[in-house]
């Protein structure tokens, strides 16, 4: 499988963003091998907050979260999905399946060895992180829903979803940057802005970025949509404690959260929230208060 790997210059002094870089070796499904990501903050010893960030953004989305929960004495994880942030980017877009995400992060998550792991997944984080906790529950001691959806094409998307899906498909330049500030209630600076570019030096690197609107399944017969319905079948069997942590302003995702708040027994009796002011990329906009809610119930439901 070729790929491309963005120049480490693209990531130097960049604005909040000061951890130093881990990578793991994965399989890249063709016989070759790609590298996979992550900040790994904090000590080393201590139960593990995964944060799995979606489309376009990167692990720099969580920069402000990392230092929150180092700070409360938490071990802070955030990986670089394939195709995005310091993780290598195919060049093909077909080379990016659903599919292949989850096994590529499943490999990650393996190699890693992570145990008693609080899931803090928005976004494409949780298309994929779900699926793992689905596939390895036992790695999983309590899950943060946050602007997600585990679909299968069984309901229609909605207007917002759809809009989206066409601007990506044809906007000329895709602007990572820009798709970031249109998802975020808060107006982010210059600095902020280019570091959401940063893993992206030209078009040629977002085959991922272009691609991944495509692989959210959309109709029944979706690829993923079989795979997505067995593991909620998992899911609805599982106790895992489950907080759903939505923004009041997201429009693709509104209402989402009452799905997981009906279907996962672990949801049951927890404080639910929906937040005000905070958009699509709610860490950007509430994470301070994103870390006192996951703090919380990792306290509460220890």
């Amino acid at each position: 499988m070729k790929y491309l790997r963005t120049p480490d210059e693209r990531f130097q002094e960049l604005s909040d963003y000061d951890f130093a870089p881990h990578y793991t070796q994965i399989d890249d499904t063709e016989g070759g091998f790609m590298r996979i990501h992550y900040v790994d903050q904090g000590p080393q010893e201590a139960a593990p907050v995964l944060m799995m960030h979606g489309e376009p953004s990167w692990s720099y989305l969580y920069r402000h979260m990392i230092k929150g929960f180092v700070a409360q004495g938490h071990r802070a994880i955030a990986p670089d999905l394939i195709g995005f942030g310091r993780s290598d980017k195919p060049t093909e877009r077909d080379d990016y399946t659903y599919a292949r995400h989850v096994a590529w992060m499943g490999e990650w998550l393996r190699k890693t060895d992570l145990h008693d792991i609080t899931l803090f997944c928005q976004d494409w984080g949780g298309l994929i992180g779900l699926r793992l906790w689905a596939e390895m529950p036992d790695r999983f001691a309590r899950i943060v829903v946050s602007n997600t959806a585990l679909p299968t094409g069984d309901q229609p998307m909605g207007e917002a979803f759809e809009n989206w899906r066409t601007f990506s498909q044809t906007v000329p330049v895709f602007p990572a940057g820009g798709i970031l500030q249109g998802g975020t209630e808060t107006s982010l600076s210059d600095e902020t802005l280019a570091a959401y570019d940063a893993p992206f030096p030209d078009e040629s690197y977002k085959a991922g970025a272009r691609q991944f609107p495509m692989l959210v399944p959309a109709s029944p017969d979706d690829p993923a949509a079989g795979p997505n319905r067995q593991a909620w079948e998992v899911i609805q069997g599982l106790k895992t404690p489950v907080l759903t942590a939505f923004g009041a302003d997201d429009k693709v995702m509104a209402g989402i959260d009452q799905i997981f708040q009906k279907l996962c027994p672990g949801a049951a009796g927890q404080p639910h929230v929906v937040l005000p002011k905070a958009g699509h990329f709610l860490q950007e906009d509430v994470g301070v208060e994103l870390v006192k809610l996951t703090c919380d119930f990792i306290e509460r439901t220890s």
